[in-house]
C-alpha cells in the first residue's frame, strides 16, 4: 500500500521544514503551537502535542493519579489502553462491549464498576463515537468517576456536533502510521480544561514548570514525551489534507451502504458523524479485506480467564472492507464494488 502525499502537500511540507531549520527550534517552538491552534479549530477543544496517543492516555490518567484505583476499559481495544493503566499505577478492570457499536456501553460500565472505581476509559472505535458517550458521561459526572477518552480512531468524528474528546477529562487522539490522519507517530491530548492542557504540557516535559538562573522546578512528575518540530510541522499539513481524507472515505462508506444491508453493518444513530477509521460489518464473506479493528481481546492477551460475550462474539463475527485513503478501487460503481468484495 503506497500511503498518498500529493506533491502539492509535500511542497508545503518543504516549505515549513525550511522554517524549522531557519528556526533554530527542533523543538518547543511555533510549529507545535501551530498544530494546537489548528487542531483546536478542528475539534473546540483545548489542545496539547505529545508523542503519541498512548503516552496522552498515560498523561490524563496521572492527572487524575489513578495509583491503586481502579479503571475500567474495553477489554476489545488496542493494548496501548490497558498498559497505559498499568504504567499509571491503576487496576485495569476489563468491560464488556455493545454488538450494535463495538463500544463499551453504560449497562457494561454497570456491571463490573467498584467502590475503588476511579476512571473509566472509553474507545471510540472504528471512527466513530460510543453510542452511549453522553448517557456515559452523565453517569460519571454523577458518581465522581473521571471519563478519558480513548480518540486514536475518531478524527473527524462528532456526535450532535460535539468531537470525540470533549465528554470528560479529556481525550487521546494517535496519528500512527494507519490512523485516518498518519504521521506515522504523533498524538494530541485535547480537553475542555486549560488546568488538564496545562498539566500535559509540563508532564511531556519532564514535569518542568519554567526555568530560573540556576535551576529547574519539577512540580510534576513526568517524563520526555514531547513531539518534534519536524514531526508537528507534518501534523499542520495534514491538518489541512484531513478535510479531503473525511470526504473521500465518506463518499466510499456511502457506496458500501448501498452493499450492506443494516443487519449487516453498524448503523449509526441520528447526529453521529463517523471518520470511518474502519467500515465494519458483521457475518459477511469480503474477498477483499483490511483486517479487523482488533485482533485479539486484551484480557486474553493479559491473562485474564473472565468471559465477555459480546466482545468475544464481536471479534469472531467482524470484518472491514477497503476504506483507507487513495485505495485504487474506490472509484469504482456500486455494483462493481460488490463484484469485488462479496463472494457471491
Amino acid at each position: 500500500m503506497i500511503i498518498p502525499f500529493e506533491e502539492e502537500y509535500r511542497k508545503k511540507y518543504y516549505s515549513l521544514l525550511d522554517e524549522v531549520f531557519d528556526s533554530s527550534f527542533l523543538s518547543h517552538g511555533k510549529m507545535n503551537k501551530i498544530f494546537e491552534e489548528k487542531f483546536s479549530q478542528s475539534t473546540g477543544l483545548k489542545s496539547c502535542t505529545i508523542a503519541n496517543g498512548g503516552c496522552g492516555l498515560l498523561a490524563l490518567l496521572n492527572y487524575v493519579d489513578v495509583k491503586g484505583k481502579d479503571v475500567i476499559v474495553p477489554t476489545n481495544t488496542f493494548m496501548a489502553t490497558p498498559l497505559s493503566v498499568k504504567l499509571a499505577g491503576g487496576n485495569v478492570i476489563f468491560a464488556d462491549c455493545k454488538k450494535e457499536d463495538l463500544c463499551i456501553g453504560l449497562e457494561q460500565i454497570k456491571k463490573v464498576i467498584t467502590k475503588n472505581t476511579k476512571a473509566i476509559i472509553v474507545v471510540h472505535i472504528g471512527g466513530h463515537l460510543a453510542f452511549d458517550i453522553f448517557e456515559i458521561s452523565e453517569f460519571c459526572k454523577s458518581n465522581g468517576i473521571s471519563l478519558i477518552e480513548d480518540c486514536a480512531h475518531a478524527h473527524g468524528a462528532t456526535y450532535k456536533g460535539v468531537s470525540a474528546g470533549s465528554f470528560g477529562i479529556g481525550g487521546s487522539y494517535s496519528f500512527y502510521a494507519t490512523k485516518t490522519m498518519p504521521m506515522g507517530e504523533g498524538g494530541m491530548v485535547v480537553s475542555n480544561d486549560e488546568k488538564v492542557i496545562d498539566f500535559v504540557n509540563k508532564y511531556k516535559n519532564y514535569g518542568k514548570l519554567e526555568y530560573e538562573p540556576g535551576r529547574f522546578k519539577y512540580p510534576v512528575e513526568g517524563f520526555n514525551f514531547r513531539m518534534s518540530e519536524i514531526m508537528a510541522a507534518f501534523g499542520i499539513i495534514q491538518m489541512e489534507r484531513l478535510p479531503k481524507i473525511l470526504e473521500w472515505k465518506r463518499k466510499l462508506a456511502s457506496k458500501y451502504d448501498q452493499i450492506f444491508d443494516k443487519n449487516q453493518r453498524v448503523v449509526f444513530p441520528e447526529g453521529m458523524e463517523s471518520g470511518f477509521y474502519k467500515y465494519i460489518v458483521f457475518n459477511t464473506s469480503l474477498k477483499l479485506k483490511t483486517g479487523s479493528v482488533f485482533d485479539e481481546l486484551c484480557h486474553n492477551i493479559m491473562g485474564s480467564k473472565e468471559s465477555f460475550e459480546n466482545s468475544e462474539w464481536v471479534a469472531k463475527n467482524h470484518s472491514c472492507p477497503p476504506i483507507f485513503y487513495g485505495w485504487e478501487m474506490a472509484n469504482k460503481s456500486v455494483d462493481e464494488l460488490k463484484q469485488i468484495l462479496l463472494d457471491k
